[in-house]
Parts: C-alpha cells; sequence; structure tokens
C-alpha cells in the first residue's frame, strides 16, 4: 500500500508540475499533435524535452540572463525531469481523451 502511494504521489507532483501557464500550452499543443494514443510515449517525452529546454531558455531570453547549462549531474535534476515526464503523461493523457471525446476521431 505504501508502494501504490508513492505511486500516487508522484502523479500528484508532476501534476503539479505541468499545471502552470508553460506546461499547460506545452500540453496542449502536443495534445493536439497527438495522432493516435500509440503515439503518447514519443509525444510525452518530446513535450518533456520542450519542456526543459524552454526552463533553460526563459531567463535568456527574459531577463538577457548568460546562458547556463542545466545541472544534468545532480540527482535532484534528474528527479525533477521524471516529474515532470510523468506530469505529462497525465496531463497530455486527459487532454488526448478530451480532444477524442470532442472531435470523435
Amino acid at each position: 500500500m505504501d508502494i501504490l502511494n508513492d505511486v500516487l504521489a508522484f502523479m500528484r507532483a508532476g501534476f503539479n508540475e505541468i499545471n502552470a501557464v508553460q506546461g499547460l500550452l506545452i500540453a496542449l499543443i502536443a495534445a493536439f499533435v497527438l495522432p493516435d494514443l500509440k503515439r503518447l510515449p514519443v509525444i510525452v517525452l518530446a513535450a518533456t524535452l520542450i519542456h526543459l529546454a524552454v526552463d533553460v531558455l526563459i531567463p535568456v531570453i527574459a531577463n538577457g540572463a548568460a546562458l547556463r547549462l542545466p545541472p544534468i549531474l545532480e540527482g535532484s535534476y534528474w528527479r525533477y525531469a521524471a516529474v515532470v515526464l510523468v506530469g505529462y503523461l497525465v496531463v497530455i493523457s486527459i487532454f488526448a481523451m478530451i480532444k477524442r471525446l470532442l472531435f470523435k476521431r
């Protein structure tokens, strides 16, 4: 039962991370581009990579800051990337179901 609670907490953390303007826009576009549910893992991975790239590029574009690479050698960065991946899996799946219900493909 503890494992199930841990998995649900991880999914909640991912959903909370995506539940912002940046994440919702990326997820909405990804769900719109998603041709069918077989391609969901590829679209989720692409959305995650785009999210991580935007996280690095927003300070550069908005504030004129120096380009800094993400801390890829730290475990906390990979945990954040995994949380974002799971969040996109949940949100894109929900958006894809809504799209399927609305457009009846």
